[in-house]
């Protein structure tokens, strides 16, 4: 039986994604307000709850911006003939992967077991693990959710030979010594000085390659590797470490296919998170006209933010590659709850609600304090630091006032709420069970069409 399913489509299960607008709402979804709690999420965009209505601190996403980001990163993959297979890790929400499957995706890629049970729950028929997998317990689950399912193809990692040998000999025991249908394809991880997993070498690259073909229970599908740990700016010596990377990519996969050790009709040549994919087009694109497929595996494209990726970006703010910008589809919300001295405020919101490992939060606006009135934008004030759920917000002062006493010169008092610009989708979506979607950010009231369910 072939499993290879390589030019079908990735299919999800739209009844199971359906019933997800079927939650009701409750005091532990973080994101939602008292008097809306008992609601089901398609009572919620029934409702069409202002942004008012809400709690702070909050986390929203945007419609548009969701929008323009699935159809940008889906053209401009289609206009170069590459496949892609969106990071699911990003955000754990199968119905944003539904509108990428929609948008032409090959696959879903994914981390590990716990999340590939996610993506088995909602009927994903096609998942990359960017990852090895050496647990017995996962071996198994995953062997037969492929008994059970034709239509299921599960990609894995390998970056060394003792890798396999587990991963068979977990196969071997569960599944015996004959040879079976319900195989999984394995992608060999080709890795950088300095960088994250991945064989160092050529010659263990093809040592894993060449261990895969002996086992009955595993199938040689391809290479893969991760650019991202390798660099992190986009200068020139950031860009040419990351090609020289790509390149080794190229030569494992050249020299697995002279071997003729693949066993799978279309190899799987895949790379590229959302920092450095104009580059893994310009090394890896010509691999297309020799038969391979060739994967990116971008996932925060998808949100974009107003931090690392709005500068790294080859679709940020300077980009680097033909096509329209992404826009950041995610921005805190939060309230100033004390103004202890001069130049100084906190807000409501730390560690536990917004993301901080790729930057802190920048302030854009503050929301209307009267009605009719509109969104004024900040400059001037800076985030400096995050606690658990505090926020320290500081700007200049000139020896004029202190505290909040309603000198005109400050910028914010107790009560303002305020936009900010975010850092790092993936470690955004994984503080917040149910995301609103909003119509317009820039709205002096927007509207929530929309309540996004994660999993992580």
């Amino acid at each position: 039986m072939d499993r290879t399913n390589a030019d079908g489509p990735c299919r999800v299960d739209r009844d199971e994604v359906a019933r997800l607008a079927d939650e009701r709402t409750r005091w532990q979804h973080q994101a939602v307000p008292p008097a809306l709690w008992g609601a089901t999420v398609a009572e919620v965009r029934e409702r069409r709850p202002r942004l008012s209505e809400l709690p702070t601190p909050l986390l929203t996403l945007t419609r548009p911006a969701l929008d323009h980001n699935v159809r940008v990163l889906a053209d401009w993959c289609a206009a170069r003939g590459l496949d892609l297979a969106p990071h699911g890790k990003t955000t754990m929400a199968p119905q944003l992967w539904t509108e990428q499957i929609d948008a032409g995706a090959w696959a879903i890629t994914l981390a590990n077991q716990a999340q590939l049970a996610v993506a088995r729950a909602f009927g994903v028929t096609r998942v990359m693990v960017a990852n090895s997998m050496i647990s017995p317990l996962a071996l198994r689950w995953v062997a037969d959710e492929l008994a059970a399912h034709d239509d299921l193809q599960v990609l894995v990692w390998a970056d060394s030979v003792r890798t396999v040998d587990l991963m068979h000999a977990a196969l071997a025991a569960h599944l015996g010594d004959a040879a079976t249908a319900a195989r999984i394809d394995v992608l060999v991880e080709r890795g950088g000085a300095g960088g994250r997993t991945g064989a160092r070498d050529l010659d263990t690259a093809l040592a894993v390659a060449e261990r895969v073909t002996t086992s009955p229970h595993l199938r040689l599908a391809g290479v893969a590797g991760y650019e991202g740990a390798l660099a992190h700016d986009s200068d020139d010596h950031s860009r040419d470490v990351v090609r020289g990377y790509l390149r080794d990519l190229v030569e494992v996969h050249e020299r697995i296919a002279a071997a003729g050790w693949y066993e799978t009709a279309v190899p799987v040549v895949s790379a590229g998170g959302s920092a450095y994919f104009d580059l893994v087009d310009e090394v890896l694109s010509p691999l297309v006209a020799t038969g391979a497929r060739v994967v990116l595996r971008s996932g925060a494209y998808v949100v974009h933010d107003d931090g690392f990726y709005r500068h790294i970006s080859p679709l940020g703010s300077e980009p680097r590659t033909d096509g329209p910008g992404f826009r950041a589809a995610m921005h805190g919300w939060v309230r100033v709850a004390s103004h202890p001295e001069p130049g100084l405020a906190l807000f409501d919101a730390g560690k536990r609600d917004l993301p901080f490992d790729e930057g802190l939060p920048e302030v854009q606006l503050r929301r209307p304090r009267a009605d009719g009135d509109a969104p004024e934008p900040l400059t001037g004030l800076t985030v400096t630091a995050l606690n658990d759920q505090h926020g320290f917000l500081t700007w200049p002062v000139d020896g004029a006032g202190g505290g909040d006493d309603g000198v005109a010169s400050e910028p914010v008092r107790i009560g303002d709420e305020l936009r900010l610009g975010l850092s790092h989708p993936c470690t955004a979506m994984d503080k917040w069970v149910l995301v609103p979607v909003i119509d317009d950010a820039d709205a002096a009231d927007p509207v929530v069409v929309d309540l996004v369910r994660t999993w992580f």
